[in-house]
Parts: C-alpha cells; structure tokens; sequence
C-alpha cells in the first residue's frame, strides 16, 4: 500500500508527499487502518489532523462505510432526504441562481456586522451537489456546503413550496 498525503502549506501551495510504502498480508479495512496510523506515527503525523482520506481503489474501505451506513435506517433516511433536497434546490438554474443570490446577501450582511472576516480564501462561493455512492468524502464536502448554505436552502424551499408551478416541486420542497 502506498500513502501520500495532500496539503495547502502556509503559502497556499498545495503538497503532496509521498510518506512510505507498506507490504499489507491482509486487506481488511481495520489491517489497512491500522497500517496507516502506524505509518502516519512513524513521521510523527497526528491521524486526528485528519480533514478528509481518499482510497484509490480500495472499495473495501468505501464499502465497509457504505454497508454501515445502509444497515442504520435513520443514516440511509438522513442521505436520502440530503438527496431529496438537493434535488429540489438543484432542479433548476433559476432555483440555483436564488441559492447563490440569497447566499451572496447573507453574506455581505455577515461582513457588514462583522461576523464575517474577508480575507484571502474566505468565504468562497459554494454550491451543492448530490455525493457519490460511494465516495465518502464526496459525503463530506456535501454535507460541509449543506451546513453553509442551510439558510439559503430553506430560503429557496421556501420559495419553491409558496411559488412552485408545480404541485409535485411544492411538496417535495
């Protein structure tokens, strides 16, 4: 197994070293999980600095994931209302246009009060998107512009349930 890791340093740029290669006996996602803390210790890398892991191939860690979310009902039900939405607010340029619009007030409000710092790499546009099966960190950047965008969202919801022309778009929304 072979383990690179990815990082923005200081001045933006971004890096990918290459750490070290390890002779794996077993596959199992627990063997390669504790391979690679092993080797993130050995060059005194804390593994709870850990923002987001990616697996080239390895569907038997994605798939370990994927089979534990599938078995807890109330995971599959938060996915697929996450989908649900996302499908709602995605289902037009116009709906994404209002997102992205009511998105760009709230954040100018923010500035303006000064909750918001601007600066260099802040306060990027976001948009949503629906995340792969089987790409967890797909998941995660998904979730992490949900929880961004979540007052735009119920904003463009809002707007879709009283203004819908469509009865089936009102009640989804």
């Amino acid at each position: 197994m072979a383990l690179t890791l990815r990082y923005v340093d200081k001045k933006g740029q971004v890096n990918e070293p290459f750490i070290g290669l390890v002779l794996i006996g077993d596959t199992s996602a627990k063997s390669l999980k504790e391979a690679i803390y092993s080797l993130l210790l050995k060059h005194s890398l804390s593994p709870s600095k850990i923002r987001e892991q990616g697996y080239d191939r390895a569907s038997n860690m994605q798939g370990k994931v994927n089979v534990v979310a599938k078995k807890h009902k109330e995971v599959e039900t938060f996915f697929a209302i996450i989908a649900n939405v996302l499908n709602v607010v995605g289902a037009s340029f116009k709906r994404r246009d209002q997102l992205r619009d009511h998105q760009a007030e709230l954040l100018e409000k923010l500035l303006e009060s000064g909750e918001l710092q601007s600066g260099k790499r802040l306060n990027q546009e976001r948009g949503v998107q629906r995340p792969g099966d089987t790409r967890w960190g797909s998941h995660c950047r998904t979730l992490d512009n949900f929880v961004v965008l979540f007052s735009s969202v119920a904003h463009v919801l809002e707007v879709v349930e009283c203004e819908g022309s469509e009865a089936d778009d009102r009640l989804q929304a």
